[in-house]
C-alpha cells in the first residue's frame, strides 16, 4: 500500500499513481479554499516543468482570451513593468517559456533546469495570471486600436494597428488554418468550438477594453484553474510557493465554467466555403472534407478506440480509407485534416482530400462512405489491427522533449483530462486500456462495429467544400477599407483627436524605460560551468564504421545509415529531394508498397529518408553533406528494423511508377500549407541564399526556389513526359549511393544495445564496405539580392542579410549574443510593440555564414528595413548597455543548454563528432559567449552590418509588388 504524499496544509490529497513505463508518480491534489486542482508528476529529472491552465470558454471570435493571454504577460500587480514576460525571458534560463490559447483553455507553461530560475519565473507567473494590471494601453497594443496612417495627422486614412490582428492575419492566411476553422464552425454550431478563440480579423476590432477585465474576472478564478508540475521539485515545494504566491488571497470558490455539450444535428449537413488564394490557376485547390461528431474525450479507453480508429483506417498507404483517398482520381491527396482530434470535450473524426474541384463534392463523399460501408460489412485484416495496436504502444513508450520539454509533452496529453471532467492520470497511463483494447480487437467485428456505431450511424456528419476564390483577399482588404472609411467619416473632431492621443500615449509608453531590477534574474554566475558530454559505447572507424550510444530510451531502438552524397548531376539534385520522400513509400524486398507499409506498420514506428547538408566550421565555402535513412523500433522489433532499412535502400521499387505519381501528387498539395506559417524562415533563407553552398542548398531545395521546383516537376509528370525522366534519376541515385562511403548510428538502452549492435552488423555490413565515389559539388555565387516573393497573404516577412563567419571563428560567439541583444534591446520593442508585428529580432546562422535580421506577421514593409537600419545606431548610442548584453548572453547560453530526450541527446553528441565540434571547441564557443562585452558587440556590428553588403528578401502580397519594384525589388511570383 502506498503511503500518502505530503503536501501543504492548504491543500488536500486526493490520490497517487505509478506509471512505470513513463518513470513517473503522479500526484492528485487539490486546493482546500478555491478547488484549484494540481496534478504533480514526480520525476527524477532536473528539468522541472510548471503549467497553469485556465477554462476559457469565449462565445464570439473576437479573440477576447487570445487578446487577454497577449495583455496578461503586460505588467502585474507586483511586477507593474510594461513587458515583465519579454523581459524575463531575457533574464532567464529557461528551456521552455510561452503561453497558449486553445480553443478552451488558456496555458502559461515554463521549464527549466535552474532552481532559482524556476523560483524567479514562478513568481512572474503566478502574479501576472492571478493579479494582471490589464492595462487599457496594453491592450490597444497587443489587441486592437484604431491609429491614422500617419499617427499625428487625422487627415490621413484611418488604420488597424495590433500584434494579435496582424498575428491572426497571418494565421487566417494559411488555407489549412482557414480550413480547420470553417470545419469547426459547422460542426460545433453551438458551443465555443464553434468560434474563432485566436480571433477573426473582422472581428477583433468589436471587442471592448471593459469586456476583456470582465472575461479575465470570470474565467481567471483559481476555481477555474488546474496547477500542473513535473520533476524533481516536490508538490509540497509548489504548493508552498502558490498558497504564498496567490492562492492564500481567494477565500472563496467560484462555479468552474464548463462547455455544454454540443446539440446533435439530425441529419447530415452539407456546406460550401471559400478562402482566399491568389494565383493565376485554381484548378485542383479544393479541399473537401467529411467530418463527425464523436463522444467526449475523458475516458482513456474512447480516446484510444479513436486512436486505434484512425490509424486501421488511416494510418499508411495501406490503410483501406487511406488507399482510396491516395488512389483516386477526384483529387491529389488526403486531406492535412485526416484523423482524430482529441483535445476538444467532444472528439472530432475526420477524412477527405485536396487538391480537388468542387463539383467532385458528391462522388467524393461517396467514394468516402462506401469504403466505411464495405469496411463495416466485410472487416479488416486482423494483421492490420494487431500492427496499430503495436503503433500505439510505441507511440505511448517514446520518450519526446526535442521539441517541447518531455515533462510539457506529458502535461499537454493529460490536460484534457483536467479540463474535461475527466482523468489525466488515465489518459497517461494506457498500458492497462491498451490491453483491455487487446482483448477487445481479436474479436473480428470490433473495427467494423466501431465504424458501423461512430461513423456511419452517426447523423452529426458535415460535408465541407472549400473553394479557393482569387478575387476574395482583394475583397476582403476592400471591406476593411470601406469600414475604416466609414468610420473615419463619423468621427467628431474629439474622437479624431482621441484616436491621435491614444497613439501618442501609447508611444509614449513603449518608450519608456522601466527598472528591469523590479524583476528576479540568474546571472552569468547561475551558468553550468560545463557541457553535458554523451559519450559513445562505439565510434566509426574506417575499418568498423559503426557508432553505438546507450540512452535512457525506454525499450526502442533508434537507427541511422548515413551515407556520404556523391557527385549528382544539377537535375538528380533537383529530384533529390522527392526520392527521399518516395523510397520509404515504396515496395522493397520483392513486395509492393501496399505490403511494405504493413510490414513497417508491424514492425517500426516507421521509416524516412533526408538529406544533411552542413556547414564546414572552419571553412564558408566547405560542407559536410549526406543522404541519412532513419527508423525506431521496440526492442524486440530491432532485427526486422535492420533488415527493412537496409531493404529499403537496396532494392526499393522504382517500377510503381503509379505510386510515385500519387506521391508527388501529395508532396505538391502539401507544398503551399506551410508557406505563410513559417514565412519569416523563408525570408531568411531567401535573403542569405548566396552567402554560401549550404545557403543555396536550403534555398534551392526547401525554400522557395525548392517549392518553384517541385511544381514544375510536379506539372512535367503531369503533362506525361517527366516521370520515365524522374524514375530515371532516381535510379542514378541509388546506384551512386550504393557505391558511397556509409556509416550507420544505434542508439538503445542497455537491454539490447549489444544484440542490436550485432543484429545490425550482420544486416548492414555488406553495404558499409564500398568504394568511395566522387564527391557531392555544391558552389556559392556570394552575390548579394534584393527580392520579393509574392504570395496568398494579407501580412509581410521581411528579411536583411549580411555575409559573415563560419561557427569555429573567434567573431561567432559574439555574432550570436550581438542578435540576441539587437532583438531584446531594440527590435522587440520597435517591430512588435510600434511596428505591431507578431515578432521580429535577428539572428546569427553559422550554417550559412550570415547575420540576419527578419520579420514575422508584419502589417509593414520598408519601414520595418529602416528599423532593420536604426538597430546599429541603437548599438553605437548610449542607450545599449552591459546589462543588456549579459542578457543575451544568458538567452545564448539556454538556448545552447536546453535538453533534449535520451535519444536526442545521444543523436546530438554523434553529429557534433561528426561535423567537428569537440568538447573542447564548444567549450571555447561557450566561454566566447560568457565573456562578451558591450565593446565587442558594437566591433562585430560594424565589421559584419554593412549596407553595401546586405541582401534582402520579403514574402508578401501582389497589392506591395509596385511599392517594392519602385525600390529596386526583383518581383518573383510563388
Amino acid at each position: 500500500m502506498s503511503k500518502t504524499i505530503e503536501c501543504h496544509s492548504a491543500f488536500e490529497f486526493i490520490r497517487q499513481h505509478s506509471i512505470e513505463s513513463l518513470n513517473i508518480n503522479v500526484q492528485h491534489f487539490k486546493h482546500k479554499v478555491t478547488g484549484a486542482e494540481h496534478y504533480h508528476l514526480a520525476a527524477d529529472d532536473p528539468q522541472n516543468v510548471f503549467m497553469v491552465a485556465l477554462r476559457t470558454v469565449p462565445m464570439d471570435s473576437t479573440g477576447v482570451a487570445h487578446i487577454l493571454e497577449h495583455t496578461v504577460l503586460c505588467g502585474s500587480e507586483k511586477y507593474p513593468v510594461r513587458d515583465p514576460f519579454f523581459m524575463m525571458i531575457r533574464r532567464s534560463l529557461n528551456t521552455f517559456m510561452n503561453a497558449f490559447t486553445s480553443s478552451d483553455w488558456t496555458a502559461y507553461p515554463f521549464a527549466t533546469e535552474n532552481r532559482k530560475d524556476f523560483q524567479n519565473l514562478l513568481q512572474v507567473y503566478m502574479d501576472a495570471v492571478f493579479f494582471p494590471n490589464l492595462d487599457a494601453l496594453d491592450f490597444a497594443q497587443e489587441g486592437h486600436r484604431f491609429e491614422f496612417a500617419e499617427p499625428e495627422n487625422p487627415a490621413s486614412d484611418l488604420t488597424y494597428k495590433g500584434v494579435v490582428f496582424n498575428e491572426m492575419k497571418g494565421a487566417m492566411s494559411s488555407p489549412v488554418s482557414t480550413l480547420w476553422q470553417t470545419f469547426t464552425t459547422e460542426l460545433y454550431p453551438t458551443s465555443t468550438y464553434h468560434y474563432n478563440s485566436g480571433g477573426e480579423p473582422k472581428d477583433i476590432p468589436d471587442l471592448t477594453h471593459q469586456q476583456l477585465v470582465d472575461f479575465h474576472k470570470l474565467h481567471y478564478h483559481p476555481s477555474n484553474a488546474v496547477f500542473m508540475t513535473y520533476g524533481d521539485i516536490t508538490a509540497a515545494e509548489h504548493q508552498t510557493q502558490f498558497e504564498a504566491l496567490g492562492l492564500s488571497r481567494f477565500k472563496d470558490k467560484v462555479d468552474v465554467i464548463k462547455v455544454p455539450s454540443e446539440l446533435r444535428l439530425t441529419q447530415p449537413k452539407k456546406v460550401v466555403e471559400h478562402y482566399a488564394l491568389d494565383e493565376e490557376s485554381l484548378e485542383k485547390k479544393t479541399h473537401i472534407v467529411l467530418g463527425w461528431l464523436l463522444g467526449e474525450n475523458k475516458n482513456e479507453l474512447d480516446v484510444l478506440k479513436g486512436h486505434l480508429l484512425e490509424a486501421v483506417l488511416l494510418d499508411n498507404s495501406a490503410s483501406p480509407l487511406r488507399k482510396v483517398l491516395e488512389e483516386t482520381d477526384l483529387a491529389s491527396a488526403p486531406s492535412p485534416l485526416c484523423g482524430l482530434e482529441d483535445s476538444n470535450k467532444e472528439m472530432v473524426f475526420a477524412v477527405g482530400v485536396q487538391g480537388s474541384e468542387a463539383e467532385h463534392t458528391d462522388a467524393v463523399e461517396a467514394l468516402i462512405l462506401n469504403e466505411l460501408q464495405r469496411i463495416a460489412k466485410e472487416g479488416v485484416d486482423a494483421d492490420q489491427v494487431e500492427a496499430m495496436l503495436h503503433q500505439l504502444e510505441l507511440s505511448q513508450r517514446e520518450i519526446g522533449g526535442d521539441s517541447y520539454p518531455y515533462g510539457l509533452q506529458l502535461i499537454l496529453q493529460s490536460l484534457a483530462g483536467a479540463m474535461h471532467d475527466g482523468d489525466p492520470i488515465a489518459l497517461l497511463d494506457t498500458d492497462k486500456a491498451l490491453l483491455t483494447l487487446g482483448e477487445a480487437v481479436k474479436h473480428p467485428r470490433f473495427i467494423p462495429d466501431l465504424v458501423q456505431e461512430w461513423l456511419l450511424d452517426n447523423p452529426h456528419r458535415i460535408c465541407l467544400t472549400l473553394v479557393p476564390a482569387a478575387e476574395l483577399s482583394a475583397k476582403q482588404d476592400a471591406d476593411e477599407k470601406a469600414k475604416l472609411a466609414k468610420v473615419k467619416a463619423g468621427l467628431s473632431e474629439a474622437e479624431a483627436q482621441a484616436i491621435v492621443d491614444l497613439a501618442a500615449a501609447l508611444k509614449e509608453r513603449q518608450e519608456q524605460e522601466d527598472d528591469p531590477s523590479i524583476l528576479p534574474e540568474v546571472t552569468k554566475d547561475d551558468v553550468p560551468a560545463d557541457i553535458k558530454v554523451v559519450p559513445a559505447k562505439v565510434l566509426a572507424t574506417d575499418s568498423k564504421p559503426y557508432s553505438v550510444y546507450e540512452a535512457g530510451t525506454n525499450g526502442i531502438v533508434y537507427e541511422q545509415l548515413l551515407i556520404d552524397l556523391p557527385d549528382l548531376t544539377d537535375e538528380e539534385k533537383a529530384v533529390l529531394p522527392v526520392f527521399h520522400s518516395c523510397l520509404p513509400e515504396l515496395g522493397s524486398g520483392g513486395r509492393d508498397y501496399l505490403q511494405t507499409q504493413s510490414l513497417q506498420a508491424a514492425v517500426t514506428g516507421g521509416l524516412s529518408a533526408k538529406s544533411s547538408i552542413r556547414a564546414n566550421i572552419h571553412d564558408v565555402d566547405n560542407y559536410h553533406s549526406h543522404t541519412i535513412l532513419s527508423g525506431k523500433a521496440l526492442n524486440r522489433n530491432h532485427s526486422g528494423l535492420a533488415d527493412l532499412m537496409q531493404e529499403t535502400l537496396q532494392t526499393a521499387r522504382f517500377d510503381e511508377t503509379d505510386r510515385i505519381k500519387d506521391l508527388l501528387d501529395q508532396i505538391r498539395s502539401s507544398i503551399d500549407h506551410g508557406v505563410t506559417g513559417s514565412g519569416h524562415s523563408h525570408a531568411m533563407r531567401a535573403a542569405m541564399q548566396n552567402f554560401s553552398p549550404v545557403a543555396k542548398w536550403q534555398f534551392d531545395r526547401t525554400g522557395f526556389e525548392g517549392i518553384k521546383a517541385i511544381k514544375a516537376l510536379h506539372k512535367s509528370v503531369e503533362e506525361g513526359a517527366g516521370l520515365e525522366k524522374m524514375i530515371g534519376h532516381f535510379e542514378s541515385i541509388r546506384s551512386k549511393l550504393m557505391s558511397a562511403s556509409k556509416q550507420a548510428l544505434l542508439v538503445s538502452d542497455e537491454t539490447v544495445l549489444d544484440e542490436a549492435y550485432s543484429t545490425m552488423q550482420s544486416s548492414w555490413d555488406g553495404l558499409m564496405h564500398n568504394a568511395s565515389t566522387s564527391a557531392f559539388q555544391l558552389t556559392a555565387s556570394h552575390q548579394k539580392i534584393k527580392q520579393a516573393w509574392i504570395t496568398s497573404t494579407q501580412v509581410n516577412f521581411c528579411a536583411k542579410a549580411y555575409p559573415a563567419v563560419t561557427s569555429a571563428h573567434p567573431d561567432a560567439p559574439k555574432l550570436s549574443v550581438l542578435g540576441a541583444c539587437l532583438r531584446n534591446g531594440f527590435l522587440h520593442s520597435a517591430v512588435r510593440e510600434k511596428g505591431g508585428a507578431y515578432g521580429g529580432g535577428a539572428a546569427f546562422n553559422a550554417e550559412s555564414a550570415s547575420f540576419c535580421f527578419y520579420s514575422y506577421r508584419d502589417p509593414r514593409l520598408l519601414e520595418t528595413y529602416e528599423d532593420f537600419d536604426s538597430a546599429l545606431g541603437w548599438l553605437l548610442s548610449n542607450e545599449a548597455t552591459q546589462a543588456q548584453v549579459e542578457e543575451a548572453i544568458l538567452n545564448v547560453i539556454s538556448a545552447m543548454d536546453k535538453p533534449g530526450s535520451p535519444a536526442g541527446e545521444a543523436k546530438k553528441a554523434f553529429y557534433q563528432q561528426l561535423y567537428g565540434r569537440s568538447h573542447d571547441m564548444l567549450m571555447a564557443y561557450r566561454e566566447g559567449v560568457l565573456s562578451t562585452t558591450l565593446a565587442d558587440l558594437r566591433e562585430v556590428a560594424q565589421k559584419y552590418i554593412l549596407p553595401e553588403k546586405a541582401s534582402f528578401a520579403v514574402l508578401t502580397s501582389d497589392a506591395k509588388k509596385e511599392l517594392l519594384q519602385e525600390h529596386a525589388f526583383d518581383i518573383f511570383k510563388l
